[in-house]
């Protein structure tokens, strides 16, 4: 296993590879992604890891990208170039992010599903007296 040197690194990008994900081209986003960030010398500033489902499967193929924490959907091989040159440039240029982060939280951009709240029910206790 290699132990990557991560001192320059700029960027993390998360590319989804759950099965949604998989069954509309993730393994090739991914290799795209890596091949697109080898052909601009960035790989000591730009780390990709490969994860499992990201929670958002209705935008698939979904990449999140740190520090700052951007979602982007429905990206596909030929979406690469403009990706990277996005994060490279800190202005997006893809038209394809759903979620941006605040100090609030991340806000959903137009259009993006909501999805299902991660808030657990309530379970109130009913003590019967006796």
């Amino acid at each position: 296993m290699a132990t990557w040197d991560l001192s320059k690194t700029k960027h993390h990008v998360l590319i989804c590879n759950g099965s949604s994900c998989n069954q509309v081209g993730a393994e090739e986003l991914t290799q795209a992604i890596r091949r697109e960030i080898s052909n601009q010398d960035l790989d000591e500033f730009i780390h990709t890891t490969r994860t499992r489902c990201n929670g958002r499967c209705h935008d698939k193929c979904v990449v999140v990208a740190y520090p700052n924490g951007t979602w982007y959907k429905d990206l596909k091989p030929e979406d690469t170039k403009i990706f990277i040159d996005s994060l490279m440039n800190g202005q997006d240029e893809t038209g394809k992010v759903s979620h941006v982060f605040s100090n609030e939280g991340f806000q959903r951009t137009d259009g993006i599903v909501t999805g299902i709240s991660k808030e657990k029910e309530k379970v109130m206790k009913v003590s019967k007296k006796h």
